[in-house]
């Protein structure tokens, strides 16, 4: 979910994400307090300092939904039963191998000889009972819709387990690949109940050792570890909510990683002799939210006025200084059921100021723009309040930090929002099911608050078809339904974007938004 939010990455994409980490001794007094003599200097700790702005919100991998906050513990402390590699393609994980037995019917053969880093063992029993807690009413997860059409997870042996679902389910391998897919330890769950966030345990490279809220949050390498160790000793998520304090980290070696790197900064990271620029394509996009359930977003002219209004072309230059690509709808380019036929908004004050007219506003309306405190959404937000200042719509931009914002976006308390989704699955889906089905309201990741019948229906129906080329079909008509209905404005394709040492290899994000960071060295 990643909003970015996730992102809520998308948010959100997706959105300004951070994590909370506090007290550790930077990477450049560690090598310097711990450094021994001759040949001995190779094993000396390693420990990589991640600056970011922001703190996750939860560890939870049934609560998360920020792809910042999955960030941290997808691929080190939790795992999946299968995992995707940099093309986006399903690989074993702890599961060796699977196949679809019918329409309905999926076994898993398990990885042996794994623990959690409890102790506990990992097999078909754990995997039963993962699934049984995200389903479970009384837990009252959000992610709970990803994993519905589950209607029984069958333990066959210690090793091998089978999904019985309810109808044809086509994204189930990219769910469970996905941060949602994470196993947990049977133990911490009976253990930790609802207070698995502050407790997370899983089978991962990296082990949870604290979170301190509003600071950092450390992993330790995990010396028990079933597959190729890490390669650092220790990863520290450090909050530096301050953009140019993040990359002077970097500059002096306090830090290894800064990320988010805001677009103001990529032309001093580019000129940096001690840092190196990192960029790749996201599959997330950012988006303008409009809040459905309130007036005037209520009424399809106000919201397609504003979609006139809005001249997107000039914030990804003018803001974005032309990272990502302009988007005509909340799926990325990458994501199965993209359609590049989808025609979006063209910017026509003229006829975004003869929709107001005709919706009942000839001299436009006050609003609120809420976000979250990332500069470059920041800077969005003033240009948007320009744009619409244009067709007679007074803005009042509100900031929130991350957290909070995330909180106001999910409780409905927003009217216009900026806001991103980090498609964490590479599959239609994971924007469609969550972004527009009535279903997913609120915390599910429907924050424009939408209800369409036809595209709750044709979202259904992609799920379950097994053609992909049909799939693709059927989003490409939900997709012209939600253009025109207009609940949000898309905006930009996001790009990965961060601030790395030139000591520092191996280090990657993902398509989905996930540092990757379990083959990093430090020289």
């Amino acid at each position: 979910m990643y909003k970015n939010k996730a992102w809520k990455w998308v948010f959100t994409s997706v959105l300004m994400a951070g994590l909370l980490v506090t007290g550790c001794s930077t990477g450049k007094e560690q090598a310097t307090a711990s450094k021994p003599a001759g040949n001995e200097a190779q094993s000396a700790p390693k420990t990589l300092i991640i600056a970011r702005q922001s703190d996750a919100n939860n560890l939870d991998p049934h609560f998360i939904s920020a792809i910042n906050a999955a960030s941290v513990v997808q691929h080190k402390v939790y795992e999946g039963l299968i995992q995707r590699n940099e093309s986006m393609e399903f690989k074993p994980m702890l599961a060796t191998e699977w196949k679809q037995l019918d329409n309905v019917t999926w076994e898993f053969k398990l990885r042996q000889d794994v623990k959690f880093h409890d102790g506990t063992p990992f097999n078909a029993q754990a995997v039963k009972a993962t699934i049984g807690r995200v389903l479970d009413e009384k837990v009252g997860s959000p992610r709970a819709t990803q994993f519905k059409m589950i209607k029984e997870v069958k333990v066959i042996d210690d090793y091998t387990v089978q999904f019985k679902l309810d109808y044809p389910y086509s994204p189930l391998l990219s769910i469970l690949a996905n941060h949602e897919g994470s196993i947990i330890s049977p133990k911490a769950i009976e253990r930790y109940g609802k207070d698995l966030s502050k407790h997370p345990v899983g089978t991962g490279p990296f082990v949870f050792e604290s979170w301190t809220p509003g600071q950092e949050i450390v992993l330790v390498k995990n010396d028990n570890y079933w597959g190729q160790k890490a390669k650092v000793d220790k990863a520290v998520f450090k909050v530096v909510p301050e953009d140019t304090t993040r990359i002077a980290m970097v500059e002096t070696g306090e830090a290894h990683i800064a990320e988010p790197l805001p677009v103001t900064e990529i032309d001093r990271v580019k000129s940096s002799a001690q840092i190196d620029l990192y960029r790749s394509e996201g599959l997330g996009t950012e988006f303008v939210g409009f809040n459905t359930k309130k007036k005037p977003f209520d009424d399809v002219r106000v919201r397609q006025a504003i979609s006139y209004a809005i001249e997107t072309d000039a914030i990804i230059q003018g803001v974005f200084n032309q990272v990502g690509t302009k988007a005509n709808s909340a799926m990325s380019p990458k994501v199965l059921g993209y359609s590049e036929k989808l025609q979006g908004y063209a910017f026509d004050p003229n006829e975004a100021k003869a929709l107001l007219k005709e919706a009942g506003y000839p001299n436009g309306f006050k609003t609120t723009i809420w976000t979250g405190d990332r500069k470059e959404r920041i800077n969005m937000a003033e240009v948007i309040q320009s744009q619409l200042k244009g067709i007679g719509i007074d803005v009042q931009v509100k900031v929130l930090e991350y957290g909070a914002y995330l909180d106001a976006e999910d409780n409905g308390e927003t009217d216009m929002f900026i806001s991103g989704w980090g498609n964490a699955t590479g599959d239609g889906d994971y924007n469609q099911y969550n972004l527009f089905h009535s279903s997913s309201l609120g915390k599910g990741g429907n924050t424009t608050f939408y209800v369409n019948a036809a595209v709750d229906q044709l979202i259904e129906e992609a799920r379950r078809e097994q053609d992909p080329e049909k799939r693709k079909d059927i989003y490409a008509r939900a997709l012209e339904i939600e253009s025109s209905e207009a609940p949000m404005v898309p905006l930009r394709n996001l790009e990965n974007v961060a601030a790395v040492g030139k000591n520092v290899k191996g280090f990657w994000i993902s398509p989905s938004g996930y540092m990757m960071i379990n083959d990093v060295t430090i020289e």
